[in-house]
């Protein structure tokens, strides 16, 4: 069997056991790690071509070990890359809140991204009234590919950014591999923007420095939404967000396949919402359509 038939074949026999697939940075192996995405595989990781062979061995190595420490929950390993320990409390959401309607929706995810977007796009209505703009921890070539994909079985226009466009409502834009992704207001209208900037949280496209620029620019109109994913990008980002007044809902940890990015979120009492997987799209829908400012109950 190649790689395929045999993720395939085992997700027949175990629907939850771990599979990291290995890929090239080519077309052709961004293809094949989609698709094998597609048919459950849970995570994979890149092997460099620029490199001699005891650097990609380190490079792989350095990208792997957390991930597998990650996906098979080995008690005591955790690190920067890895998810959270499940021993901290979630905080609560401190006080009142005023919640205007959201005019822009910001997704931040990493591992287990391509099945989750796959499951929360297609949900989200063509006439939705607010910009998606998604960054999803991915080298390049593949964002490109994961964006046609989604898009294919979405109502919701998707593509990889260009820089320069403007935000618009009624489509998602991805953040392109290896670059950044900002908002920036322009004469006349707010546009996206890319640039090679160092590494945040050891990521490039980073949640967070979309995340500040979101909440620079739109402030309490934002509506951040944190997914599955290792480490903490995206943490710093959604402090900001609160403290603008914007609202933050997170994945939970029982449909995450790792609950770092959004475990880190909701322990910092910064999450307005823990939401399962299947109920994003309609509270971001809920969201967006708000008419009236809704007032939380303490």
């Amino acid at each position: 069997m190649d790689g395929l038939e045999t993720v395939r074949e085992l997700r027949k026999i175990d629907s939850r056991v771990p599979i990291i697939m290995f890929s090239t940075l080519t077309e052709r192996g961004a293809a094949v790690t989609l698709e094998a995405l597609a048919l459950g595989a849970t995570d994979y990781v890149t092997k460099p071509s620029n490199l001699d062979g005891k650097a990609t061995l380190e490079a792989i190595l350095r990208e792997l070990i957390p991930k597998i420490r990650a996906l098979c929950r080995v008690p005591g390993a955790h690190n920067v890359l890895s998810d959270a320990p499940a021993t901290p409390p979630i905080a609560a959401v401190q006080g009142p809140r005023v919640l205007c309607p959201a005019k822009i929706v910001v997704i931040g995810v990493s591992t287990g991204g391509p099945d989750a977007l796959a499951r929360l796009l297609p949900s989200l209505p063509a006439s939705l009234s607010a910009p998606v703009l998604i960054a999803q921890h991915m080298p390049p070539i593949f964002t490109n590919m994961l964006a046609s994909r989604l898009s294919s079985k979405s109502e919701l226009p998707v593509r990889e950014c260009v820089s320069g466009e403007a935000v618009a409502a009624g489509r998602a834009v991805i953040a392109p591999g290896d670059f950044h992704m900002v908002v920036q207001q322009e004469v006349g209208a707010v546009r996206l923007r890319t640039h090679q900037g160092p590494r945040e949280n050891f990521c490039r496209p980073s949640v967070d420095v979309l995340f500040r620029s979101i909440a620079q620019v739109y402030g309490e109109r934002a509506l951040a939404v944190v997914l599955t994913g290792m480490g903490q990008d995206g943490l710093k980002g959604c402090e900001m967000l609160r403290a603008a007044g914007a609202r933050v809902y997170v994945q939970d940890e029982a449909t995450s396949v790792v609950w770092g990015m959004p475990g880190f979120v909701a322990r910092a009492g910064l999450a307005d919402k823990v939401l399962p997987l299947d109920q994003i799209a309609l509270e971001i829908v809920r969201a967006t359509t708000l008419q009236v400012a809704a007032r939380n109950q303490s």
